[in-house]
């Protein structure tokens, strides 16, 4: 066995309800001043009806900053680090998809009394140092797992993102309540369902980080998530459903955060970034794709998985005879929940698709993940073949 590291959220909360007591779980960790981190569509659609009031009858102090952008820009993350400066926040609450989350991160740690840091010092791997202030993360869709991964997505410009990786990252909990996703629209669900299924499958074919625990992760998972996608998708109040899709993305988030992901999300960033495809969209646009290119080499791992997805319905054969039929498996998830299958569907332009594979090639510290290596020609083949 190769020596490995794993790290994960200290505590999950998985119970359909929990997010009722939010104000308790932020009193048991010593907070009286409470920002919660969010977006405009939450506050819209009333989500934090009953959580807040939790706040009140304990006489806590509480506010939201529900300004978050999906692919969240900088002044994003400074304005929502200064309301909770300004309120001497004792605790940050990210409520939503992974975008509030993201934004969450950074709030706990910019915002810490102590932090001497920009946000600009941040960027890239292991450069946060000291503390961050307590932080709860309550994800109010199955899908980027970002409740329990060291990582949080900033866009620095038009088309540019930058990561920040630390381990300071990783939230005090992470609360998984289906009621907060019951009203989810069945193309978000799907988008994010199949976002969270790549993550599983990245992880268990992952290049320089796969271990042992990422791979049991990474297993129930897409079990999970492929035995209650179309469920969720088709018949949105269904709560055991709801709640198998949260638990599905959080261990799959699990897994790629300790081995991460590859070429999928390679090629699904630049589609985010010029055309704002949403980042399960452009993971479901590209993933049969990629799976197809890396099966000369991943097909054991592929055919390993098969069985998670395709049951009783699995037909004997080689490696690679199950390799192929997971991938249609795969791809039948979109198709069966109305997305778009192909790029062309999704509104970007053939003449964009070398620009596309250029900037694919930046995203290396995904790539080096790949089972089989690409090149920018590979990449642009690629996207061809799903244009």
């Amino acid at each position: 066995m190769l020596p490995f590291s794993f790290a994960t959220t200290a505590q999950i909360l998985c119970e359909t309800g929990a997010s009722r007591r939010l104000a308790e779980l932020c009193r048991e960790r010593g907070a009286q001043r409470v920002l919660i981190v969010t977006d405009p569509g939450i506050t819209k659609l009333g989500l934090l009806a009953e959580v807040l009031p939790g706040f009140i009858s304990a006489g806590m102090t509480v506010q939201v900053y529900d300004q978050v952008l999906a692919d969240p820009p900088e002044a994003i993350v400074l304005n929502a680090v200064a309301q909770a400066k300004a309120l001497k926040a004792e605790l940050i609450v990210g409520f939503g998809g992974g975008s509030s989350m993201d934004v969450a991160k950074l709030v706990a740690l910019l915002a810490h009394p102590d932090c001497q840091q920009t946000l600009q010092d941040l960027y890239g791997v292991g450069n946060a140092k000291g503390q961050r202030l307590p932080l709860i993360q309550v994800p109010t869709t199955a899908g980027t797992g970002s409740e329990v991964t060291p990582v949080a997505i900033v866009t620095t410009g038009a088309t540019t993102k930058l990561g920040v990786v630390s381990p300071l990252l990783l939230p005090d909990l992470a609360l998984l309540d289906a009621d907060l996703t019951l009203g989810l629209p069945p193309a978000v669900t799907a988008a994010t369902g199949i976002d969270a299924m790549v993550h599983a499958i990245e992880a268990y074919t992952s290049a320089l980080k796969k271990n042992p625990l990422s791979d049991l992760l990474a297993r129930e998972a897409l079990r999970l998530l492929a035995a209650n996608l179309d469920e969720a998708v088709h018949n949105g109040g269904n709560r055991e459903a709801r709640q198998a899709m949260l638990l599905g993305a959080c261990l799959a988030g699990q897994a790629f955060a300790n081995a991460p992901v590859a070429a999928v999300h390679a090629l699904a960033y630049p589609l985010g970034g010029h055309f704002h495809i949403p980042h399960g969209l452009s993971n479901a646009l590209v993933l049969p794709h990629v799976l197809g290119f890396n099966a000369s080499v991943a097909a054991p791992l592929y055919a390993e998985l098969a069985p998670l997805v395709l049951g009783d319905s699995l037909r004997a054969g080689s490696a690679m005879d199950q390799t192929e039929q997971f991938i249609l498996a795969l791809a039948d998830f979109s198709e069966r929940s109305g997305l778009p299958t192909r790029l062309r569907d999704a509104g970007v332009p053939q003449a964009m698709l070398q620009q596309l594979a250029a900037d694919a090639m930046l995203q290396q510290r995904l790539l080096v993940n790949n089972p089989r290596e690409m090149t920018e020609e590979h990449a642009l083949a690629i996207y061809q073949v799903a244009y």
